[in-house]
């Protein structure tokens, strides 16, 4: 015996270092200031993007943004990659759980070492675009930024054949819009971080459209006429080819099915009829609609047809994690992401199409800069009664804040206040349950009420 450790202690220590360098980092990352922070400039991240050799220059990319709908879009596009043979990167936020959900590769969240590797080559380049900013009266990159350059470094390192990058935040001044993207899409555009983008449809449009690059195709889902003449407007004057759905491509027939909804879509280069898509709602499959021309244009210039076995098969294995997801039987416990009016009226419309509830009872907990009472206004109607809580960030709006609001929409016979998000989750089953079986659950308001619930109710997979 030469005394070596065995490989299982070994791959033991090594997993739990990683594990211990990884609390480092992520707590040296959210030092900085948070994403909603933006100070907005490119010129922090696209001098640590010079200064790494531009990796975000090493691939295609397909880059996202919208109001609602870009997470579920951007897993769509990178399911069908993936079916088709191709190594993909993809950087979405936020996350659920964990936050190397935000960049995966191929699918699954990036390993702890790769992650690691990637922060220890950016971040002396971090610190030097630091310094500079700094000494000239500027900022330190926030969270954001530091994210995107890892995330940019792992998919160059990979190497990735093609990146599906979602916008964090808006579009012309987002840190991923340092890549120009193949194919640009914008996902329904509604009103959301006004405080930030403005305060109409029309100026956030010319917001977002900043990622519409010259040379590229842009692929568009259903819009306000006002908003489609802005992108309409921009891509003309880049040259790119703007393709919207409902003119180029769209949905043909839908009707619900068991556990998700039966569709047949028409793309940019054919038809693809009676694909069963295991996600809710009339927005998701607008949402694949607009992915498959998003592939389209990128793989054949919107002239060849996907595969339909090949179609068929990602649809199928198809999720949305914190999206209209179930995450509990008796009584069903629903989770949904939905953190701004478009999204609760997106919300409203598929819990209507696809759920019969004998009683059902809201679960929500909104961070203060949402419009909560628009909110709380879309949901009124449907919840027979709401639980008004909050998670564990720092900018969730207070509970008796919030509750105090629901009271004037609801009534106060129809709201119950708990401080706590344990608490309030116990409480709604309870009162899902009051007249026997049939009742559910619906945890919404924000990414982060939906994650934690879902953590609470024992899921973690994404």
């Amino acid at each position: 015996m030469s005394g070596r450790p065995d490989q299982a202690a070994q791959d033991a220590a090594r997993n739990l270092e990683e594990m211990k360098r990884m609390r480092e980092i992520e707590e040296a990352i959210l030092a900085r200031a948070p994403e909603n922070d933006i100070g907005p400039s490119l010129e922090r991240i696209a001098a640590v993007m010079e200064l790494a050799g531009d990796p975000q220059r090493s691939y295609p990319v397909i880059h996202l943004t919208g109001t609602n709908g870009k997470t579920s879009t951007s897993r769509m596009i990178d399911t069908i990659l993936q079916e088709t043979g191709l190594s993909t990167g993809r950087f979405t936020s936020p996350h659920l759980h964990d936050l190397r959900e935000r960049i995966t590769l191929s699918g699954k969240p990036i390993p702890r070492d790769k992650f690691i590797a990637a922060y220890e080559d950016v971040a002396p380049l971090v610190e030097i675009v630091d310094d500079r900013s700094l000494a000239s009266g500027g900022r330190r990159m926030n969270f954001f930024e530091v994210l995107v350059a890892i995330a940019f470094a792992a998919f160059a390192d990979a190497p990735v054949d093609v990146a599906v990058i979602e916008v964090g935040l808006g579009g012309s001044w987002d840190a991923t819009n340092v890549a120009d993207g193949t194919v640009a899409v914008i996902t329904p555009i509604d009103l959301d971080h006004t405080h930030l983008l403005g305060d109409d449809v029309v100026d956030i449009a010319h917001e977002k459209s900043g990622i519409i690059k010259a040379g590229s195709v842009t692929v568009a889902g259903i819009q306000d006429p006002d908003v489609a003449a802005v992108l309409a407007e921009r891509a003309e004057e880049v040259g790119s080819e703007l393709r919207l759905e409902g003119d180029a491509f769209g949905v043909l027939a839908r009707e619900v099915a068991l556990g998700g909804q039966q569709i047949s879509l028409r793309g940019l280069a054919g038809e693809y009829p009676d694909l069963f898509l295991p996600l809710h709602g009339a927005h998701q499959a607008s949402n694949l609609a607009t992915a498959v021309a998003a592939v389209e244009s990128f793989l054949g210039g919107g002239q060849q047809a996907i595969d339909h076995e090949v179609l068929t098969a990602a649809v199928g294995r198809m999720t949305s994690p914190g999206r209209l997801e179930i995450v509990r039987r008796s009584p069903t416990v629903l989770v949904d992401a939905a953190h701004n009016p478009h999204g609760a009226r997106s919300l409203v419309a598929a819990l209507d199409e696809a759920f019969t509830f004998t009683r059902l009872v809201g679960l929500v907990g909104i961070v203060s800069d949402k419009d909560a009472t628009a909110i709380l206004e879309v949901l009124e109607p449907r919840l027979d009664h709401v639980v008004v809580t909050r998670s564990s960030s720092p900018r969730a709006m207070a509970p008796a804040q919030l509750g105090a609001l629901a009271t004037e929409i609801f009534g106060e016979s129809r709201v119950t206040v708990e401080a706590n998000l344990p608490d309030a989750l116990e409480r709604a089953v309870t009162l899902a349950e009051e007249e026997g079986m049939g009742g559910g659950v619906i945890a919404t308001g924000s990414v982060i009420t939906a994650g934690e619930v879902r953590l609470l109710l024992g899921r973690t997979e994404t």
